[in-house]
């Protein structure tokens, strides 16, 4: 496939699935090139930022000129200080595709060699080894980056074809000539928030899937308890005017399209009644109810956080920036990475929301003297002598409890560093790792809630009853997941289900 300065979100996620060869635009690639000419000769004779100069604050002092090569090299290995284990190969093609995002901007000043070596490792799947830890995420994700940075010049570490390796080793095995230094190579690839970028890229993608899956499992919620119909009613949710209610209530209108188990108000109610009291509720719990209003925020911040991922990811977040056009350079701080911070933990409030709901949700259908229709935790067995799902809601419960910690604010938490050169930093890509932390619970305790749904279903033998969406996804977790009636242990399952909902 063959990318410009700007990639759209299909075009992203056919990069990070890796399914296609990637190439520059022959456009792009002379602006790139045009960018580097004007650098080379502009800085011969000026003061710039970490060209002839030293970084942070070490930039008072002046680089002599035999040294200026040095200097480069200098940053990635001084950098490459990280701690932890290391980054999922999908964050780091995440942050490697980011980065090359900002070299395409035409505003860094990095030779087009730089540009061909970072697709050569994209295409041949070459993913250098960046630990977690290490980021403040204001001067970019320096630490993070040197050592993607550190893998291009031959050093370090790499996985490649699922194996850790030296990554001289393999560069050498492939006839890959590592990066030389140009103008400002080492600050170039070191400098911006390509890794917060990328990780809460893939954080979007998996958060938004997880919402989906929260939203079908509502609906067969509100079918197992033969709720009434109007709580996704278009007149009641277009009076709130939000669109995220407006938009999930019509989903779940679409979703449930077909189901003989929900019940109209006007047939069952709206009409002369003699009893004094009803043995159905006439308005369920909130977290059958509330679909609408609980999930409508949390796919309006989702909708805000990929604009917002996207506006970054083709965006110059390099300092200093190089203007061709006004044939100058710009110091400033675009590598700061606050807008990011802020959406991952907005991001990740609303996941563990959404993970509560489903938590909520979950004791309804294991409370039988809350929901009156089945017998203690889905069990379908003799009671007392079986247990069904009773220790399964430990685990849910405890990994929702999890997420509420894990959901206080990174954005806030900046510590002044660096001499307090960086005194206000975003710590975007400890955000981001925690965002992503949640989400990962998020999906546990949603493979635990799908075997609950799918044994209240073979409770009240409704499977039948059950519109065609919410039947198929009983059936896909049948086919991973059969009935079961004996006690066994859990923990396959609920991998497999995992898996079936990342897929």
């Amino acid at each position: 496939m063959k990318i410009t300065a700007h990639i759209s979100a299909s075009e992203f996620e056919q990069m990070l699935r890796a399914e296609e060869w990637i190439e520059i635009d022959a456009a792009t690639r002379r602006q790139v090139e045009a960018c580097y000419s004007f650098l080379e000769s502009f800085s011969k004779d000026k003061v710039i930022y970490g060209i002839n100069t030293g970084f942070g604050p070490m930039a008072q002092w002046r680089i002599n000129d035999e040294d200026l090569n040095a200097l480069q090299y200098n940053i990635i290995r001084s950098h490459s200080t990280g701690a932890g284990e290391p980054l999922p190969e999908v964050c780091v093609r995440a942050a490697m595709i980011a980065r090359l995002m900002t070299f395409l901007q035409a505003h860094s000043g990095v030779h087009i060699r730089t540009i061909d070596l970072l697709v050569e490792f994209l295409n041949r799947k070459i993913y250098p080894v960046i630990p977690q830890h290490g980021s403040v995420g204001a001067s970019g994700d320096l630490v993070q980056l040197a050592h993607l940075a550190l893998a291009l010049i031959g050093e370090g570490e790499v996985f490649y074809q699922g194996e850790r390796r030296s990554t001289a080793e393999v560069l050498n095995e492939l006839g890959v000539e590592p990066l030389q230094m140009f103008v400002r190579e080492g600050l170039a690839v070191t400098n911006g928030t390509a890794v917060m970028t990328g990780i809460g890229l893939v954080n979007l993608l998996a958060a938004e899937k997880l919402a989906d899956w929260g939203l079908i499992a509502s609906v067969l919620m509100n079918e197992i308890a033969a709720s009434y119909d109007d709580l996704m009613s278009e007149k009641l949710n277009a009076l709130k005017h939000h669109k995220g209610q407006q938009e999930v209530a019509a989903r779940m209108r679409a979703l449930a399209a077909g189901s003989e188990r929900l019940l109209s108000r006007e047939a069952e109610l709206y009409h002369r009644h003699e009893q004094q009291t009803f043995e159905h509720k006439v308005q369920p719990y909130y977290s059958l109810r509330c679909i609408p209003q609980i999930l409508g925020p949390i796919y309006d911040t989702m909708a805000h956080t990929r604009e917002v991922l996207f506006e970054e990811l083709n965006a110059a977040d390099d300092n200093p920036i190089v203007d061709p056009e006004q044939q100058t350079v710009i110091h400033g701080g675009n590598f700061h990475g606050d807008y990011v911070s802020f959406e991952m933990d907005k991001l990740k409030i609303a996941v563990t929301k959404l993970t509560m709901l489903v938590e909520r949700q979950m004791n309804y259908l294991f409370h039988d003297r809350i929901n009156g229709i089945l017998p203690p935790f889905v069990n379908l067995g003799v009671l007392g002598l079986n247990y069904g799902l009773q220790a399964s809601q430990f685990t849910a419960t405890s990994t929702t409890a999890e997420c509420q910690t894990l959901s206080n604010p990174m954005y806030v938490h900046s510590i002044p560093n660096n001499n307090d050169n960086q005194d206000v930093v975003s710590m975007g890509t400890n955000s981001a790792l925690l965002c992503q932390r949640v989400i990962e619970n998020g999906y546990q305790v949603m493979a635990i809630h799908m075997m609950a749904l799918a044994q209240a279903v073979d409770c009240l033998q409704i499977a039948d009853q059950l519109a065609p969406a919410t039947r198929a996804l009983y059936d896909r977790v049948r086919a991973l997941v059969p009935a079961f009636v004996e006690d066994t242990p859990k923990y396959r399952e609920i991998e497999s289900l995992m898996a079936m909902l990342k897929a």
